[in-house]
């Protein structure tokens, strides 16, 4: 579904992404952890074809992944760390345009629409203009945008920032009950409970390098923190304790 192979980026005499191997199958909530500056962005960017890798390849759905795959990436979707609509749109004109990229037909647009404005509890809400939409609604309204036309993967970059309790719980069941329907999720996130709740498989990346990947039993193991959070897993793992 995903593979990585040799994956690396470098800008100038910074290597920000290091040989990266790793592969997400069919139906998993993959989570891919890292601190700041660590190359999970870049990542992304990469296995979604808007950042040419300097070496190594990127699969995705069975194809390889370059720039001008555009058919291609219609499958995919993202959500960024930072909803950022242009402001002068309504949430409906900006929904209406995703819509029409994806090639939506307009009966199931309207079906989706009507679940997700539900969903965020947005009911009579669209007609605003972005500009006047605080942090979470503009949150819910660009993952309303990533999931509405089903993608066989989504990447979700910190997706629960700005969201109610209410609306991070919804989004939550959805993804498990999602990649239980055979979609995938590539998920980075500083939030590590989330991680911790929902993720499938972990992979942790440090300096543009892959330091572990499994379960989290697994990193508990290698860590040798048997019964320890996450985030201490992860700390250890990556600082030493």
């Amino acid at each position: 579904m995903i593979k990585a192979e040799g994956l690396t980026k470098i800008f100038g005499s910074a290597t920000a992404v290091d040989s990266l191997d790793f592969e997400v199958p069919k139906g998993e909530l993959f989570a891919f952890l890292g601190p700041n500056g660590s190359g999970k962005s870049t990542t992304i960017r990469m296995l979604m074809g808007l950042l040419e890798p300097t070496g190594g390849s990127v699969e995705i759905l069975g194809e390889e992944m370059r720039l001008d795959k555009t058919e291609l990436k219609k499958r995919i979707s993202f959500v960024p760390d930072t909803p950022d609509i242009i402001g002068k749109l309504s949430g409906r004109e900006y929904l209406n345009f995703v819509a029409g990229v994806y090639g939506m037909q307009q009966e199931e647009y309207e079906r989706e629409l009507e679940y997700f404005l539900d969903f965020f509890d947005l009911e009579g809400r669209l007609d605003t203009l972005v500009e006047n939409y605080s942090h979470g609604m503009r949150q819910k309204l660009v993952i309303i945008g990533a999931l509405m036309h089903h993608p066989d993967i989504v990447f979700l970059d910190e997706p629960t920032v700005g969201l109610d309790p209410k609306s991070n719980r919804n989004l939550k069941n959805y993804l498990r009950a999602y990649t239980a329907a055979g979609h995938t999720v590539f998920l980075t996130t500083h939030t590590l409970s989330l991680a911790e709740e929902i993720a499938d498989r972990i992979l942790i990346i440090y300096q543009g390098v892959a330091r572990n990947s499994g379960t989290l039993d697994e990193l508990r193991a290698v860590a040798g923190k048997p019964d320890a959070s996450l985030e201490d897993v992860f700390l250890e793992l990556t600082e030493g304790g």
